[in-house]
């Protein structure tokens, strides 16, 4: 059976990226595999579970509405400090016309952002202060 060995990202800038989604998910660069091996992959550090995130250099723009994206789940974090500490590594905002006005049973909260590239992902996860969308 096969299983997700890594996740690649379309991104123009690859450090830039790499550098954001290092700091957003706690991962680590996984060493070059051979000399001149520039290619960034970032992976959980050892012992942690997790798909390791490669960035891809595309010249293309970043879709309004993807077909994939990434979903984060804040943790044990409330989740609006969750989307400000994600803003202050370089997110933005999503003016996401989608948000449902009351949330399904059993479904978090969650907001829509993009990292520095453009490209969009989610952020679920429990507030303290109530269980607003967006």
């Amino acid at each position: 059976m096969s299983m997700i060995e890594q996740i690649s990202l379309g991104v123009a800038d690859d450090r830039r990226a790499g550098r954001f989604w290092a700091a957003a998910l706690g991962y680590v660069r996984r060493p070059p595999r051979y000399d001149g091996d520039e290619w960034i992959v970032l992976e959980p550090p050892p012992g942690v579970p997790g798909a390791a995130i490669a960035m891809d250099v595309s010249q293309s723009p970043p879709e309004e509405f993807p077909r994939v994206h990434l979903d984060l789940d804040a943790g044990d974090r409330d989740l609006d400090e969750e989307v400000e500490r994600l803003l202050g590594l370089g997110a933005r905002r999503v003016d996401w016309r989608h948000y449902p006005d009351e949330p399904e049973p059993g479904q978090r909260p969650y907001v829509v952002l993009a990292d520095p590239e453009g490209n969009r992902f989610c952020v679920s996860g429990h507030r303290r202060a109530g269980t607003h969308f967006g």
